[in-house]
């Protein structure tokens, strides 16, 4: 069995095209403006702090104060992008996906925390679950059943109707690491 990639590959793998779009902007200037409404987008959906501190890296700050408050994957990104304008050749591959078994772990800890009452990890879980749908089939068809899945729906047959294999496989993951979590 293939080892899963670490986190920070796993968030650099999922936000590859994000980080290039950044770098490639600050590189062609001329393309500035679509980057300040990609940021102000991502800060609709609750990335505010990462679309300030890319902000202030637009503005031509790269000292380590940028990163201050920072999660732990906007530090990923932001320092992805440092490092892309230093060296292109250190950006993370756009072909590289994400794997969606190391998806399962983390969406099912946002989805229990989300059900406890944690107002943060629901706000992350809704934007996910919005970024999911945008991305249409499996991945929509997921994004549709996260508030079922807070709520507190297990049915596999259910939450998975129309969804292919592997949209299936990764919502059964999904229910798996809830029933784990539910052990404890």
């Amino acid at each position: 069995m293939a080892s899963l990639p670490d986190a920070v590959e796993q968030v650099l793998r999922m936000h590859a095209p994000f980080i290039h779009a950044v770098v490639g902007a600050l590189r062609d200037r001329s393309r500035l403006s679509e980057l300040m409404d990609t940021l102000a987008a991502a800060e609709q959906q609750g990335w505010s702090r990462l679309a300030g501190a890319l902000r202030q890296v637009v503005d031509g700050r790269r000292d380590e104060t940028i990163k201050l408050g920072l999660d732990a994957e906007d530090r990923i990104i932001v320092e992805a992008v440092l490092r892309g304008l230093d060296n292109p050749a250190s950006l993370p591959p756009l072909d590289a996906k994400p794997e969606a078994a190391a998806a399962a772990p983390g969406l099912a800890a946002l989805i229990d925390a989300s059900a406890r009452g944690d107002a943060q990890a629901l706000a992350a879980l809704a934007a996910m679950a919005e970024q999911m749908v945008r991305a249409g089939g499996d991945m929509a068809r997921l994004g549709g059943v996260m508030r079922r899945l807070v709520n507190g729906e297990r049915d596999g047959d259910r939450l998975a109707k129309g969804m292919g294999p592997l949209g299936r496989r990764l919502l059964l993951d999904i229910l798996d690491q809830l029933g784990k979590s539910a052990l404890h």
